[in-house]
């Protein structure tokens, strides 16, 4: 598969706005072979009520990511993408700052594929780490 870095980027980034992407403030800032990645502000609008990033905005991320680095395996005019199932263990708090988040592919089948996703801080220290399972299916018309 040959990677154009940077239409990947711009078109996950064009595909995000008006949507939860564009309200978490993610921006997708890598992609290369097999990986995308993105990165998303910690601050009030993720926060929990104890002020810690909510683990449900971790998860928004990782499932965000995984998705979009889906898209780079399928032919978008014949295929879409639908996450089936997400697991996340949230391994350290985060009140302020940016997390990371690395989608790398584990497996990819012609209808599903399972993406292993890291959430990390800005020195490399693991925050959460998820797996991401996404179908396959026809575009319907």
């Amino acid at each position: 598969m040959s990677l154009d870095r940077e239409k990947v980027l711009q078109l996950c980034n064009e595909w995000s706005k008006s949507t939860l992407m564009e309200t978490l403030e993610i921006e997708y800032i890598d992609a290369g072979e097999g990986f995308l990645t993105a990165k998303m502000p910690v601050n009030s609008r993720v926060h929990q009520p104890m002020g810690l990033l909510h683990g449900g905005a971790t998860v928004a991320l990782a499932e965000s990511v995984g998705s979009a680095a889906s898209l780079m395996f399928i032919n978008t005019e014949k295929q879409e993408v639908r996450g089936i199932e997400i697991s996340a263990n949230h391994l350290k708090s985060k009140r302020d700052g940016t997390v990371f988040c690395t989608a790398k592919i584990i497996h990819q089948g012609r209808s599903i594929h399972l993406w292993e996703i890291k959430i990390t801080d800005e020195n490399g220290k693991l925050i959460s780490l998820c797996k991401l399972t996404n179908m396959i299916l026809p575009r319907r018309a």
